[in-house]
């Protein structure tokens, strides 16, 4: 582990705030190199494999490009079927499955070296109106403002592995103690973060929702070592799989309160759920994700 003057040093070196969130929304705004096929680029300055988030986002992007304005995403599901290598583009191939009269269905493939790294089917609605209820959000958790920063934690001891070597787009404050950290200890209860894109996003709908689905990614998955007295360090993770609902909406450069847990794991793998609430505790996303969870031999 490194001492907490050269971790906070590294993560100081990184880029942050609306700079990093320029380059993301840079990074989402995929080229079009046919009518249904795009291509996507990973930052220069990327961990040896595609972070998820990333080619998850991107692969939305490409499928909202092809549905008419009216009509918004409200679900995902997707499979990742090989690392991704960050030094060449990845291409995009969105397939029109259908276009009904309120529901719009679109595949996306992506592909690197002639094969399939990730698939991603998304549905989309027209615009409607109907019932409403809502499950009320977390109490008594602290104003993120109240929080440390992720330098500050990273200061305090710790080491997040990737997280701290690629750009910060997300401002995140953890309620809890993070999974990474050296003082944590297991607990059966959720992990909780509050997350927001570190700058001023544009009035894009699309844009928020796939900020969205790339932040859901940074602590799923954490969820499932939270439960026991292991270090990151010591267990070999990666998504298999991810879904996601988007329930109302929302903007992704205000606070939203990610509450994460995990209710299983055997045969190497873990089940994490997520929350996205707003300050005010409306509910407006839910996620799912299995993902490896393997102990060395």
């Amino acid at each position: 582990m490194s001492t907490p003057a050269s971790t906070d040093a590294a993560a100081d070196d990184q880029p942050h705030g609306q700079v990093a969130l320029d380059e993301l929304v840079t990074l989402l705004d995929l080229e079009q190199l046919e009518v249904n096929l795009f291509r996507g680029v990973s930052p220069p300055h990327s961990p040896t494999r595609v972070f998820g988030g990333q080619v998850a986002g991107q692969a939305l992007v490409a499928a909202g490009r092809t549905v008419p304005d009216d009509r918004e995403v409200h679900s995902l599901h997707a499979y990742f079927i090989r690392p991704g290598d960050p030094r060449v583009p990845i291409v995009y191939e969105a397939e029109r499955v259908r276009d009904g009269r309120s529901f719009t269905t679109r595949r996306v493939m992506a592909i690197q070296h002639g094969e399939a790294i990730f698939s991603l089917s998304a549905s989309f609605q027209q615009r409607q109106d109907g019932i409403e209820h809502s499950e009320p959000g977390p109490v008594d958790v602290p104003d993120p403002e109240s929080l440390p920063s992720f330098t500050e934690r990273m200061a305090a001891g710790g080491e997040s592995g990737w997280l701290d070597r690629v750009p910060r787009p997300i401002d995140m404050r953890f309620v809890d103690e993070p999974v990474w950290s050296s003082t944590r200890r297991a607990s059966d209860g959720p992990t909780r973060v509050w997350m927001r894109a570190d700058g001023t996003l544009p009035d894009d709908r699309l844009l928020h929702v796939c900020m969205l689905t790339y932040a859901s990614d940074l602590t799923l998955l954490g969820s499932v070592i939270a439960r026991h007295d292991l270090a990151t360090a010591q267990v070999q993770m990666a998504s298999l799989d991810h879904a996601m609902w988007f329930h109302r909406p929302f903007r992704a450069d205000e606070w939203l309160l990610y509450t994460c847990y995990s209710p299983t794991a055997s045969g190497s793998r873990g089940l994490a759920t997520g929350t996205f609430t707003t300050a005010d505790g409306t509910l407006i996303a839910t996620t799912v994700q299995e993902g490896l969870v393997r102990l060395p031999r």
